[in-house]
């Protein structure tokens, strides 16, 4: 989809919605996680484009706030304590939010997607080429275990290659770790783990060293592309806030162009805002990656969230990917 014409099909949908309202809140709070796959959450807070589509409609002066978690968990816990409104993260994440809260006044849907981007299981284990050569001595480092985008994965590919049953066979061999730590113990090769699930740009860092070499592409276990990121707010913050909900996806709309439109001046952004010491090049390349795509239109997020059912992880699936997500996403061609 062409983000300009997604800005269209997005106030569009929310002019028909929007009527008579109570005043709206005056501050919008974001969480977000340590990873490139939320470069739209930098354009956004630097060049101010919520605040900029705030006034467009009439809203005044809005604060916007950040604040930076490393996992879901502990961000879903600030939603639904009302400390945050908006959060972003893995598909997992939302689905198992999405099952626990719909229907109820505490219920969770998407926003729109951010990014379709692999991540990627790596390691130093010359012995380990398919994920069927781990053994009781390896240990993979995931950022949470069992709930992470990287852990519902990791599931999903042992589903495929030792039978659904098994699904969980390889979680005895995750453990903890935020993905910059996981990165530093396995470039020292003198840490506890052999092998890391992570995210980009520590995935590409971690392939600089020429003993560590890829083991599992996230795109090859879900069957072609699929979005990384997508951000969720709840239903309350939502219909409370018809016109800063607007705001915020027009604004979303403008910095997927405006990363489009210069991939190397994104990096240059992340890399400042998140204090990296990353060479730029490396930053550039993986912003401007063949796999990747910086787009609000969710990709196979279906396949996430029929297999977190199927294998009882959630009690509840949505029939369509349009369930999961607000309706003011629901004319773009997402799955």
């Amino acid at each position: 989809m062409n983000h300009r014409t997604g800005v269209a099909l997005l106030t569009l949908a929310l002019v028909c919605m929007t009527g008579p309202t109570a005043a709206e809140t005056g501050e919008l709070r974001f969480a977000k996680q340590t990873s490139m796959g939320y470069v739209q959450f930098n354009i956004l807070e630097r060049q101010k484009l919520i605040e900029k589509h705030a006034r467009a409609l009439g809203l005044g002066e809005v604060k916007v706030s950040w604040v930076t978690f490393n996992g879901p968990d502990a961000m879903n816990t600030a939603l639904l304590a009302g400390d945050v409104d908006i959060v972003a993260g893995g598909v997992p994440a939302l689905v198992t939010l999405w099952a626990k809260t719909r229907g109820t006044a505490q219920e969770v849907r998407g926003i729109s997607a951010l990014s379709s981007q692999p991540f990627l299981l790596n390691t130093r284990n010359p012995n380990v080429k398919t994920i069927r050569d781990f053994t009781d001595a390896s240990r993979i480092a995931v950022p949470a275990v069992g709930v992470s985008v990287q852990a519902v994965t990791l599931r999903m590919a042992a589903a495929q290659a030792f039978g659904k049953e098994n699904y969980a066979k390889l979680d005895r061999l995750t453990i903890a770790l935020p993905p910059p730590d996981a990165t530093i113990g396995l470039l020292s090769r003198g840490s506890a783990f052999d092998s890391a699930f992570s995210v980009p740009p520590f995935q590409t860092q971690q392939l600089q060293d020429p003993a560590i070499h890829t083991v599992l592409n996230s795109f090859d276990v879900l069957g072609g592309s699929h979005s990384f990121t997508v951000a969720w707010t709840s239903r309350k913050f939502h219909d409370d806030n018809p016109k800063l909900y607007r705001a915020l996806l027009d604004a979303l709309a403008e910095a997927t162009d405006v990363l489009n439109a210069d991939k190397r001046a994104a990096a240059m952004l992340w890399i400042e805002d998140s204090k990296s010491k990353l060479a730029p090049e490396l930053v550039v390349s993986v912003i401007g990656g063949p796999q990747v795509k910086w787009t609000l239109v969710p990709e196979n997020t279906m396949k996430y969230a029929s297999f977190m059912y199927d294998v009882g992880i959630v009690k509840a699936v949505p029939a369509t990917w349009k369930d999961l997500f607000f309706p003011e996403i629901h004319g773009v061609a997402g799955n």
